[in-house]
């Protein structure tokens, strides 16, 4: 669905529920839909557009958006909840979901009250999504530099064009935020964010999106090219922007679709275990369950489960952390908080893999299959996405600097 950006919605804003479950009802018919195409998704390549449109129908892509803007109100803890729901479905469902939610944050937060920002924000309420364009071929994936500058005219009118290596689900954006140079002369860190609509701008393909896992993020390579207007760049500089909001939530929500991907994991790991428990001689009743003597699985599961509650413990807390200090600049921009972000993403990349694993041995050959109801391949391959998208090492060599002055957050 594609949503006009410059005109108002006409739908009454949403009011706030008081239920602290108030999007689990959507969530679910949303993940549903997601699951049901999944393999599909994945098989093809191809983006969730069944899912977006459910996002978009059930206000699930509007759920940041401030009450006092006419949205929900979602915190960050929320959304977390709404990312793994999502990602027990379908990963590339809830990737597009985590990536929007990343970046139309800025938009209420650092965008300031220019016309080009308001109707952005109008078009996100009423179920826009919008991808985004930080990185460049030749700058090494670096997000905080760039080669592209925004290039204005005597009219107010600006040009830029970036070489992009990745923009994912771009087809499907209604909006690509893009970094840039504040100017030509600008230093490659001195970046702006700018709000670019199809309408003013030409995406030619690049390279194509052939991976082992996510495939349905689309994350093909693109050249962009954008002729907009001025009062579509952000207010805030980039720097202030990605370290208050894109980076914090961006690493939780990402951790929150790996999270999802491991429990749907363990999920058929217990199937199976349940299973074999069924098939073993001397079948008792616990509860209204009828199960048989445990079986060597068992005992591998209850070890699976408590990994992943400790993964899930960790999440929370990171995203109760961001909800803390949400309008906290100096805490946010501290090293330390940096430090924790990136700490969030790096173990989360690695222990969703090992989850998986685990998972997948405990199922078996059923497990190791590429499909049928047990199969963990979908979610082993998309959790290897997990360490290279934005590389760990990366993360790693920047934490290297902060760690000499300051220590972590416990």
């Amino acid at each position: 669905m594609t949503v006009p950006v410059l005109d108002r919605p006409t739908a009454a804003p949403r009011t706030t529920p008081t239920a602290p479950d108030r999007f689990a009802a959507r969530t679910a018919l949303v993940a549903d839909i997601a699951a049901r195409f999944a393999e599909e998704v994945d098989r093809d390549a191809r983006p969730p557009r069944e899912a977006i449109a459910a996002m978009q129908e059930h206000g699930l892509l509007a759920a940041a958006v401030p009450t006092e803007l006419g949205g929900e109100g979602a915190t960050l803890a929320e959304l977390s909840v709404i990312a793994t729901e999502l990602g027990r479905s379908c990963a590339a469902t809830a990737m597009v979901f985590a990536m929007h939610q990343g970046q139309v944050m800025a938009l209420w937060r650092h965008g300031g009250a220019s016309c080009g920002v308001t109707a952005m924000i109008e078009a996100v309420r009423a179920g826009a999504l919008v991808a985004s364009s930080t990185t460049e071929r030749g700058i090494g994936g670096d997000a905080r530099r760039s080669t592209c500058a925004i290039e204005p005219d005597a009219a107010g009118r600006i040009r830029l064009r970036k070489d992009a290596p990745v923009i994912s689900y771009a087809t499907e954006a209604d909006a690509v935020f893009v970094t840039a140079r504040r100017s030509v002369d600008a230093a490659a860190s001195d970046q702006r964010l700018v709000i670019c609509l199809p309408s003013e701008t030409t995406l030619t393909q690049t390279s194509t999106w052939d991976t082992l896992g996510l495939r349905g993020t689309c994350s093909n390579g693109w050249t962009l090219d954008a002729e907009t207007h001025e009062d579509r760049v952000l207010r805030d500089d980039y720097a202030t922007i990605s370290a208050r909001t894109v980076l914090p939530v961006s690493h939780v929500l990402w951790a929150s679709v790996w999270l999802g991907i491991a429990a749907d994991a363990a999920d058929r790991a217990r199937r199976a275990v349940r299973k074999q428990a069924r098939t073993t001689v001397g079948e008792t009743t616990v509860g209204e369950t009828t199960v048989g003597q445990t079986p060597p699985g068992a005992l591998r599961l209850a070890e699976l489960l408590v990994d992943l509650q400790a993964l899930a413990d960790t999440i929370r807390h990171a995203a109760a952390r961001f909800d803390a200090v949400a309008d906290d600049g100096a805490v946010l921009e501290s090293s330390s908080y940096a430090l924790a972000a990136n700490a969030l993403k790096i173990g989360a990349s690695e222990r969703v893999t090992d989850l998986v694993t685990k998972a997948m041995r405990i199922v078996g050959i059923a497990g190791f299959a590429a499909t049928g109801p047990l199969s963990v391949a979908r979610h082993l391959r998309d959790a290897h996405g997990a360490a290279v998208m934005v590389s760990n090492d990366r993360l790693l060599q920047n934490d290297a600097g902060l760690a000499l002055m300051t220590g972590a957050i416990l």
